[in-house]
């Protein structure tokens, strides 16, 4: 029963000092990774809708630069973010697709 403890606990302990390498790597660079695109913008629209249920929907509308052209785009977003970001904010957008996956706040 000692050896069988024991062993559990050698398990434990190996899975936890696993864990903890694969934490403290390096962070994940989106731009790096295919069908992902970073974008500097600008938040130039904010907006509230009440849904049927009566629950609010935010939406942030963005101004970037895509290439040579200027890109004018909106995208849901959580209620932190609506009001951690207000309008004239410089943001950096990253985007996989048409879906909006990270807002952080631009340099």
């Amino acid at each position: 029963m000692r050896n069988a403890s024991s062993l559990a606990a050698a398990l434990l302990l190996g899975c936890f000092r696993t864990a903890a390498g694969c934490s403290s790597g390096q962070q994940h660079n989106p731009a790096a990774t295919p069908g992902f695109k970073v974008l500097d913008a600008v938040v130039t629209e904010r907006r509230t809708e009440t849904g049927p249920s009566g629950n609010l929907a935010y939406t942030l509308g963005f101004e970037a630069k895509d290439g040579d052209a200027t890109v004018h785009m909106q995208y849901p977003v959580t209620r932190d973010q609506y009001m951690r970001y207000p309008e004239g904010t410089h943001v950096t957008l990253v985007l996989s697709g048409d879906t909006l996956r990270e807002i952080r706040r631009g340099q």
